[in-house]
């Protein structure tokens, strides 16, 4: 703790030293920028740091190779290379290019090179296909071909627009061969509206955070899970991983299209990390930080340049240019090192490797060196932008070689002006990295081999051979069907049945006869990957039979994909088999997802069914889940099946009843819904009398001062779905001698209903409330338009002051539909002014010097923290972690805790949603899927909204963090948290 305030101390006196020659007018940074030469390409194995028993070899380099950003293989060998000159300001002038590269005396390094492709503007991916390349150059997909036989490509033509532009570095990438036979697509961070040029823009489809699958045969496209900001990758057996900036590897759980066939229902998110060490996990690099870092740092600390913190002047430790995920899937590897997770950080020069243990139906990935990386260079040049599996069975790294990879628009003027973005598009290195006795094999050419041959090396222990084999297969589209089939039964090798399933329905050619027998496969993978084809078969009633004789399956993957195709199959009722599966696991919110999107058309029957077999382990949330299907569905039969279900629920159920009851009665005011219909007929009288003696019992367990009081926040909580009247007693629990976790349950029920009289209670109460009360409140009161005037018109009137609500939600209700709600947010965003908070953070610049108490920083962090972040176990994870702070130092700490704004993650970013009833919801994006958005907002709540409920989202281009903590928070109170947070492991 010492050493940190030290080191503060010490920071606080080079920015005095700093502003002073500013003010002397001094501000040319060019004494302190000094260029940093290219190491020579013969040089740069020596700058290396590698972990025992591995080595690196250089196998090409400029001239023949520059600012190289993908590679992939043809089937003879030669080597494609995807090169982006133009990155990082260039696009418009055209200079990036594809090359195409041949080993011709097979010695593992390249020795020529021909232009196959120029006068591309940022391309970033590309994937052979037949007699040319599929190539990614937003907003343009495109396919080159060489017709005359020069090595040059004289065709062009677009084979998809649309993909977005607006970011560098979040452009599509990763082209990969799928399982599936089809090229997969990572669209990143700008997404876009992708269609066939010769379709109008009307019917684009909007790609945003989701992936693309293309066949390469008719030219089409479907959505995929996904979309991670630049590397996506499968492993041997199609789980899916990709990777972002921050987030360095995550794991995709399912396809986008198991999920959009049911509207009605609200998944877990498609994509988790998947690290034991976090998502921004430490790194430890062996080069140097840039001088313009440190100088832009500096800028930043003083308040002169906008932007975040890093590292209080040290820019190492933690992951934040993750790029390039990609799994060891070549035959160079022992077993202790295929199926790793490999992954670039582009910013600190380094490769980081993770093993892959099984979690269930995720993977864990956990870090194998210890306060070390997998290689590292101490060259700032040395850029790991992307990977690939190698002919030779080694792992390919892709150096785009540039002096500054940082983005164009986090650079100030000031020294942009010194620097040069260019430098570098003239050089870029290729490097095989294996294991030290790795004694390298000629590669074959595949193109000269024949359909049988190929079939053989469907089982080669080397993906690159299998897929390339595949692919070949494909594009011939092989007639050698009853070789594949003798392969799909009698290969010794798992890998082999497996792709000799996959090229069999690529090419058509797949019966469900050879799908039923790999039901039985030693192998689960191979097991799931039969059950995943089935659904391609939906009215096979031989399939459908076999399916429903899997669900005890002892593989919790192979019944997790079994749920999904059951959904697909047609003519049986599967109701039974999706229910047995649930019961076999049914707190895992996977197995959950992948029965609900199965039950679209049989909610009612699947609860009435689980809930008759009296069984007590589903857990009530999940049935809840169901019951609003059923009423979003509003399907008459279905509806009135529920009801009936309802009716016979006894006290056992009663958690699950008060909620399940409510939101049927709630419907009955809708005169479009069928709830209406059966309460015109006198159908929903038993629910009625139901519901008001479960509301009055819970009433009584909520004003119990005797009961726990988990039990009563539980009873509390349960009767927002009551009727107002029987809930009114509660609001006697909105008052200071009540504990704090009453007082929210309570306004949160009463803020469930429609009425404004919640909204005069908070108003009356405002004084009492904590401020944890009072975001909980303002919270409650922005939701509906009647109670958002009330709040806004006590503040005009200053009855509750206008600092304590953040101008973030003024500035939400600055935009709104309603003009009365329009112009008061207007007029006091007027009135609170444009607060200065480079002003605000130069006057807390003495918290950096003041020795702060930890004890004191863990009070305050609880107490103003928490709601959004959970350290040392305490709190909600909302906001970035932590728990990584302790490497970027006091001054980032102090800068992003008041100027959250000054430079926003789009991870965090605020987002406002309105739905059809008016009510208003916002938070971060926790999840988007076909279907549905998730918010996610203070203390972990959820609001998780059906797109056929949504009039209105948008992004309120804000953090979700409040600006204004100064004024809870003391000088000295700020040292206290950064001490806190300093200390933190």
């Amino acid at each position: 703790m010492k050493t940190a305030c030290m080191s503060a101390t010490a920071l606080v006196l080079v920015l005095v030293a700093f502003t002073n020659q500013r003010c002397n007018g001094q501000e040319d940074f060019a004494d302190e920028l000094p260029r940093i030469p290219p190491t020579p390409a013969e040089q740069t194995l020596s700058r290396f740091q590698i972990a025992d028993g591995y080595k690196m070899e250089l196998v090409a380099n400029e001239p023949l190779v520059t600012s190289p950003v993908a590679i992939e293989w043809a089937a003879d060998g030669s080597l494609f290379v995807c090169e982006m000159r133009g990155y990082s300001e260039d696009r418009e002038r055209g200079i990036s290019r594809i090359t195409h590269l041949w080993d011709d005396d097979q010695d593992g390094t390249y020795d020529r090179s021909i232009v196959f492709a120029d006068g591309l503007m940022w391309p970033t991916g590309l994937f052979p296909w037949k007699d040319g390349l599929f190539v990614g150059d937003a907003p343009h997909l495109y396919f080159f071909r060489d017709a005359d036989g020069d090595g040059v490509a004289d065709e062009k033509r677009v084979v998809l627009t649309g993909f977005g532009t607006s970011n560098v570095q979040g452009l599509l990438n990763s082209f990969r061969w799928g399982l599936d036979g089809r090229i997969h697509i990572a669209t990143s961070s700008t997404g876009g509206q992708v269609r066939n040029p010769d379709k109008p823009a009307g019917l684009a489809v909007n790609v945003r955070g989701r992936d693309i699958a293309l066949d390469p045969r008719s030219e089409t496209f479907e959505l995929t899970s996904g979309a991670a900001q630049h590397g996506m990758c499968f492993d041997d057996w199609g789980r899916k991983y990709v990777s972002s900036n921050s987030d360095h590897l995550q794991q995709v759980m399912y396809e986008e299209k198991d999920i959009a066939r049911n509207p009605w229902m609200q998944p877990a998110p498609a994509r988790i990390s998947i690290t034991e060490d976090g998502p921004q996990a430490p790194v430890y690099r062996t080069s140097p930080v840039e001088p313009w870092r440190i100088v832009r740092t500096r800028l930043r600390v003083s308040g002169q340049v906008g932007g975040p913190i890093e590292g209080g002047g040290r820019a190492a430790g933690y992951f934040t240019g993750a790029t390039g995920v990609t799994i060891l899937r070549g035959d160079a590897w022992s077993d202790k090192d295929r199926g790793l997770a490999i992954i670039g950080d582009v910013g600190s020069n380094l490769i980081h490797r993770k093993r892959l243990d099984a979690d269930g139906i995720a993977r864990i990935g956990r870090r194998i060196d210890d306060h070390a990386e997998w290689a590292t260079s101490d060259d700032i040049w040395f850029r790991p932008a992307q990977f690939a599996n190698a002919p030779d069975g080694s792992l390919h790294v892709i150096d785009v070689c540039r002096e500054v990879i940082e983005h164009p628009k986090s650079l100030p003027p000031d020294l942009k002006k010194h620097l040069d973005l260019t430098s570098g598009r003239d050089r870029g290195r290729l490097y095989r990295l294996t294991q030290t006795n790795h004694s390298r094999q000629p590669t074959p050419n595949l193109s000269r081999m024949t359909d049988e041959e190929l079939v053989s090396l469907l089982s080669h222990p080397n993906a690159w051979h299998r897929e390339t084999a595949s692919r070949l297969l494909v594009e011939r589209d092989t007639t050698e069907a009853s070789a594949l089939q003798e392969l799909s039964r009698q290969s010794d090798s798992p890998l082999g049945r497996l792709h000799a399933v996959s090229v069999l329905f690529a090419v058509d050619a797949l019966r469900p006869e050879i799908i039923v027998e790999r039901f039985q496969d030693q192998h689960l993978a191979v097991r799931r990957f039969a059950i995943r084809m089935a659904k391609h078969f939906p009215g096979n009633s031989q399939l459908g039979l076999a399916l429903q004789r899997m669900t005890a399956d002892p593989s919790i993957e192979v019944r997790y994909q079994l749920a999904f195709t059951l959904g697909w199959m047609e003519g049986k009722d599967t109701t039974d088999s999706l229910i047995e599966i649930l019961l076999r696991n049914p707190t895992d919110r996977w197995i959950q997802t992948a029965v609900q999107s199965s039950i679209a058309d049989d909610g009612g029957k699947v609860l009435a069914k689980i809930l008759s077999k009296h069984n007590r382990t589903v857990p009530s949330e999940f049935l809840q889940r169901i019951v609003e299907q059923v009423l979003q569905r509003n399907e008459p039969g279905e509806v009135a099946k529920m009801v009936q279900t309802l009716e016979a629920l006894d006290g056992d159920d009663a958690g699950f009843a008060m909620s399940a009851l409510g939101r049927v009665l709630q419907s009955r005011n809708d005169k479009q819904h069928s709830v209406y219909q059966l309460d015109q007929s006198n159908q929903l009288a038993n629910l009625e009398k139901q519901m008001r003696r479960l509301a009055h019992d819970a009433v009584a367990i909520a004003l119990d001062e005797d009961a726990s009081l988990d039990t009563r926040i539980a009873a509390i909580e349960s009767l927002q779905f009551a009727d107002r009247e029987s809930v009114q007693p509660i609001a006697e629990l909105i008052s200071a001698e009540h504990p704090v976790g009453l007082q929210r349950s309570a306004m949160r029920t009463l803020g469930a209903f429609a009425d404004a009289e919640i909204g005069q209670t908070l108003i009356e109460q405002w004084s009492t409330l904590s401020p944890k009360l009072r975001e909980t409140a303002a919270e409650i009161m922005f939701a509906r338009p009647s109670r958002t005037l009330l709040l806004l018109s006590a503040i005009d009137d200053e009855r509750i002051a206008l600092s304590e609500v953040s101008r973030t939600r003024l500035q939400v209700a600055a935009t709104s539909q309603n003009d009365a709600i329009r112009e008061l947010a207007s007029r006091l965003l007027k009135r609170s002014g444009n607060q200065n908070r480079e002003a605000v953070l130069k006057a807390y610049q003495e918290s950096l010097s003041m020795d702060g108490r930890v004890d004191r920083g863990r009070r305050l962090f609880r107490k103003h923290c928490a709601n959004c972040h959970r350290v040392e176990g305490v709190g909600h994870e909302l906001g970035p972690n932590l728990a990584t702070v302790r490497s970027r130092g006091p001054a980032f700490i102090l800068t992003n805790v008041l100027d959250p704004n000054r430079e926003v993650n789009p991870e965090f970013l605020n987002y406002a949603a309105i739905d059809l009833d008016g009510r208003t919801y916002s938070g971060v994006i926790a999840n988007e899927t076909a279907a549905s958005i998730t918010l996610q907002r203070a203390e972990s709540a959820r609001d998780n909204l059906l797109r056929t409920n949504l009039e209105q989202l948008k992004s309120t281009g804000q953090s979700i963090m409040p600006e204004g903590l100064e004024q809870q928070l003391s000088p000295q109170a700020m040292a206290d948290l950064i001490a806190y947070l300093m200390q933190v492991e």
